[in-house]
């Protein structure tokens, strides 16, 4: 944990901006795998680790901002838990960390929100993920599970994502001792990674890495040839010469703040002619969007620059034809990168996505766009110090994307389906960092991963 000192003062900015009623923050329980007692990893609600920093299941923290009280539920352990779990301490002195001085059992949660429910005092919460804190919540406030989600706290999320957006010096060491993870992850996949080998084979290493660093991934590892596939956490196939591999993965500090980096490589060791060539047109799109972003900057407009980017190239190589500017402002450049530039990145992976992308990543002055591929930008609004974005450009050859678009007849100006055609099976490139806002610019973090493609190409020679 960070010092008291660092949890108290967020929750006494959170009762700056709350300035009346209760807040409630539900901690997570254990999750079970296929029976109650055999559970997968915990992992503690991020807004919860956020201003309480406990890392344990079984904990409510309410702060009464009225009656300027900040009290920790939860069970104090028997005996016959002890007996599985070893000596555990009570928990006024387990709550004493995040720098609270009052700790209750679970069941005085209830009575004190009913009190304050029956003189008309607001109970606010956020976004709820796991069903059991909704049914939790059910319980505590009365309103339908159906319901819980619908009656969210507006001025609660738009108060934690003010103050969880800006990472502070010590978040950001943390997030990059998992960058250091990171780092080990993905120079051991490409020393690895050989015809005739199955990826599971990689992947399990990968994982085995953050493990044995005393970490876990920040998110299920996706490591495959089928690059195309966004977001595919199968690892089942066998590698082949000529093919491209992608490894996106991440790693968590030990006070779980996320690390997540993509690079694509050859399983040869040696990129071709063709893959040299697009590999660059993406790393081109990467490092020119880092170079832009600084304070004052829209997000959107260094993703849009990255598809100009994209689209300059595919036409140089001649996938792609017309005017660039026309081209992209059409949306024509999607059908070869699909998806956001970047998200934001800190305690998680997508940073606070439960609590709504459109109050993280836009506002009044950036709303979201409707346009294929530009839709599925995650953050938009301008950039400020102290907020972490991932850069992952990429160019995909999606069969089914690409027979779709050809048969509707779609951007027939801007897309030369003859030769995109020739290239199906390319399957595609990713490359991904983690980018500081500064004062006067930005910071890559983390020691630098092999990303050039002679960078690359000596990394998977060993």
């Amino acid at each position: 944990m960070f010092n008291p000192e660092v949890y108290i003062e967020r929750r006494k900015t959170l009762k700056d901006k709350i300035k009346s009623g209760l807040i409630l923050f539900p901690g997570n329980e254990e999750s079970p795998m296929n029976y109650t007692a055999n559970t997968f990893h915990f992992r503690q609600d991020s807004s919860f680790l956020y201003y309480f920093g406990l890392d344990f299941p079984g904990l409510t923290a309410l702060i009464d901002v009225d009656n300027d009280q900040e009290i920790i539920f939860g069970y104090e352990f028997t005996v016959d838990d002890i007996v599985w779990m070893g000596p555990q301490k009570p928990l006024a002195e387990k709550a004493g960390p995040a720098g609270v001085k009052q700790a209750l059992p679970l069941e005085k949660l209830e009575e004190k929100i009913k009190e304050a429910l029956n003189a008309n005092r607001q109970l606010h919460y956020l976004p709820q993920y796991r069903h059991d804190n909704i049914i939790k919540l059910e319980k505590l406030s009365g309103i339908h599970n159906s319901e819980i989600n619908k009656n969210v706290s507006e001025e609660l999320i738009k108060a934690v994502v003010s103050q969880r957006s800006y990472k502070s010096g010590e978040e950001v060491k943390e997030i990059e001792q998992a960058l250091d993870i990171s780092y080990d992850m993905n120079t051991l996949a490409m020393k690895m990674s050989k015809p005739g080998i199955y990826e599971y084979e990689v992947a399990g290493a990968v994982v085995g890495v953050a493990n044995s660093r005393n970490s876990f991934s920040s998110f299920p590892t996706i490591f495959s040839s089928q690059v195309q596939v966004l977001h595919g956490h199968s690892h089942n196939n066998l590698m082949k010469e000529g093919d491209l591999l992608v490894l996106d993965s991440g790693a968590e500090s030990p006070l779980h703040y996320a690390s997540d980096i993509t690079r694509t490589y050859p399983v040869s060791g040696k990129f071709t002619d063709i893959q040299r060539d697009i590999y660059n047109v993406v790393f081109q799109a990467n490092t020119q969007a880092i170079e832009m972003m600084k304070p004052g900057i829209y997000f959107r407009d260094v993703h849009l620059h990255s598809a100009k980017v994209i689209a300059d190239g595919m036409k140089q190589l001649g996938f792609m034809k017309g005017d660039t500017d026309d081209a992209v402002a059409a949306g024509a450049h999607a059908l070869f990168f699909p998806h956001g530039l970047g998200h934001q990145m800190g305690l998680d992976v997508h940073d606070m996505e439960s609590l709504g992308e459109d109050y993280v990543g836009y506002d009044e002055t950036v709303k979201r766009s409707e346009q294929f591929g530009t839709a599925y930008l995650r953050f938009a609004r301008k950039l400020e110090p102290g907020i972490v974005l991932t850069v992952e450009p990429g160019v995909y050859f999606m069969p089914e994307l690409i027979s779709l678009w050809k048969s509707q007849g779609k951007f027939t100006d801007f897309i030369n389906y003859e030769k995109v055609e020739e290239h199906i099976g390319f399957t595609g490139v990713r490359i991904e960092d983690d980018i500081l806002t500064t004062e006067d610019g930005h910071r890559v973090l983390g020691k630098p991963i092999p990303k050039t493609v002679e960078e690359v190409e000596e990394a998977c020679s060993g």
